[in-house]
């Protein structure tokens, strides 16, 4: 599975982005769901047990297929989905190690910011986005502590959001719907891969340990 892995998942990405780029739905409804579960089967084949990382991308399946649906109530149902997401990957990232304070200061003035630049437009919207996208930057800033990776996950993360909100507000840009799915899926795939990867130093370092321990040559007394 893991050799036939990033040609199955490339093909998911190719077949929900050409979806996008065109407006088709049935390609959209064939392949985003599908998101998520192959990034979690990743996840699983290299770390072996479940933890909030994985339930974090259990909640993102709910949330893409509920944000394929049309209407305000779906779009809540996916925030709240997402809101799952956001709040599982932060407590993952701060009990592994914390950011330094700097970042999460940054990534709160932002939030502060771009609240305050769409809160007139966002009608019965503007306090779900405010929760929602206050849990977004402090996940996106615990990121910076995982990793490089991970870091750029989460500010990814954040701009896919941040593009959706924009949306929401009414001001639609070119292009807009596929750079959301593109920065998405290339948030989910740094944030599960960095994951993933996180302790591959230790295990290289215990497998070396172990290795040499066993190659030490027996000394007589």
């Amino acid at each position: 599975m893991r050799r036939l892995w990033p040609g199955l998942f490339g093909l998911v990405v190719a077949v929900e982005l050409t979806g996008v780029a065109l407006d088709v739905p049935a390609l959209q409804w064939a392949a985003k769901p599908l998101l998520a579960p192959l990034l979690l089967i990743l996840l699983l084949g290299v770390r072996r047990r479940w933890d909030l990382v994985a339930t974090g991308l259990v909640f993102a399946t709910a949330g893409d297929v509920a944000l394929l649906l049309p209407g305000t109530t779906a779009f809540l149902v996916g925030m709240g989905c997402f809101l799952g997401t956001q709040l599982s990957f932060l407590t993952a990232f701060l009990r592994r190690r914390r950011a330094p304070l700097a970042v999460f200061a940054g990534y709160l003035a932002l939030w502060a910011a771009a609240n305050a630049l769409l809160w007139g437009r966002l009608g019965d919207l503007r306090l779900p986005v405010l929760g929602y996208s206050l849990a977004l930057c402090l996940m996106a800033a615990a990121a910076a502590g995982v990793s490089r990776r991970a870091a750029v996950g989460g500010a990814l993360f954040l701009v896919s959001d941040l593009l959706i909100g924009v949306g929401a507000a009414g001001a639609e840009l070119p292009g807009r719907g596929l750079l959301v799915m593109i920065t998405y899926v290339a948030a989910l795939y740094l944030i599960t891969t960095a994951w993933a990867r996180r302790d591959e130093p230790e295990r290289r370092a215990t497998s070396t340990t172990r290795t040499l321990a066993g190659a030490e040559p027996a000394i007589d007394a």
